[in-house]
């Protein structure tokens, strides 16, 4: 391959399947530096690649010309054909067990693809983004993703903290995540968040769309502490930026503050740390006895703290 290769990936899942991509991104990156990388995904979360140039473009895999790739025996206009002929290599990591996509892209022309299942089984999920690019000799263990913040989003993130009254050494408090069985209970986090304040740091709750039933927890027990909601992961990550201590559940907001080289807390309960758990400089993973939330008790992660 020459030395600015064209290279197509493909990427869809959640916040945190998306991070734990990253390592194979930097790893592609710090092999062909010039090379032009253009990103199917889910731009909400995969424009996060853009801050630190591991991509130079997003596109939406729910295009419509991309649902044709998904069709078994799918034929192809010019348009497509040249779009797929412009990169000299494709990396997918899309769930294709019959190969359909990767055979798509070959009958259209793809000059090399390679192919990794987003399923995570016997090794970290880090470990298993970069396997397939072994193909092409690149080998890489125990990287950590990595994010880069725009400078304008970093601004952003320190106006509101300091519209809100709050110091940059701040602690940054996720109580939810896509699954409530993942959950600590929010009055946890909040009697967290009151035994942090009486030791003299400041604290913020943050709350995304899946994050109904522990929001309005901490909205009615809680009122007295700021709320981080209603903004996209690029601003999040521009006020997560100033964050001192990150403390959250095994979501994919944990996943983006270590990524970021936070000070990370994390509870798990029935999630294994061992293939899921965020990776970062600085990160702790704490097990609930016997993978069960409900048996961790505050005083126990307060100790981490401190």
């Amino acid at each position: 391959m020459h030395k600015n290769p064209r290279i197509l990936i493909l990427r869809g899942g959640a916040i945190g399947d998306f991070i734990v991509t990253l390592p194979a991104l930097q790893a592609l990156r710090r092999r062909w530096p010039e090379a032009f990388i253009e990103l199917l995904g889910y731009p909400h979360v995969a424009r996060l690649a853009l801050g630190g140039g591991l991509v130079n473009t997003v596109r939406s895999l729910d295009e419509a010309g991309m649902a044709r790739f998904f069709a078994p025996m799918a034929s192809f206009d010019p348009e497509q054909v040249n779009f797929v002929r412009s990169f000299d290599l494709i990396v997918s990591w899309l769930h294709d067990p019959d190969e359909v996509v990767r055979n798509n892209f070959l009958y259209a022309g793809a000059r090399q693809v390679i192919s990794g299942t987003p399923l995570v089984q016997k090794f970290h999920a880090c470990e298993c983004m970069l396997k397939p690019l072994e193909e092409l000799a690149i080998y890489s263990e125990h990287e950590v993703p990595r994010l880069d913040v725009l400078r304008e989003l970093k601004a952003a993130g320190c106006e509101w903290l300091r519209r809100h009254g709050l110091e940059t050494a701040v602690t940054a408090i996720h109580p939810g995540s896509g699954s409530p069985r993942k959950n600590w209970a929010p009055g946890n986090f909040i009697q967290l968040a009151r035994a942090l304040r009486e030791r003299g740091k400041d604290c913020f709750f943050i709350l995304g769309e899946a994050d109904a039933e522990c929001g309005e927890a901490v909205r009615r027990n809680a009122p007295d502490f700021p709320v981080l909601d209603g903004c996209g992961l690029e601003e999040l990550a521009g006020t997560l930026a100033h964050a001192a201590l990150y403390l959250g559940n095994d979501s994919g907001i944990t996943h983006l503050a270590a990524a970021l080289g936070m000070r990370v807390i994390a509870l798990y309960g029935p999630t294994d740390p061992a293939l899921w758990g965020a990776r970062g400089r600085e990160v702790v993973h704490i097990q609930a006895p016997g993978g069960s939330l409900n048996r961790l008790e505050v005083g126990e992660v307060l100790n981490f703290i401190e």
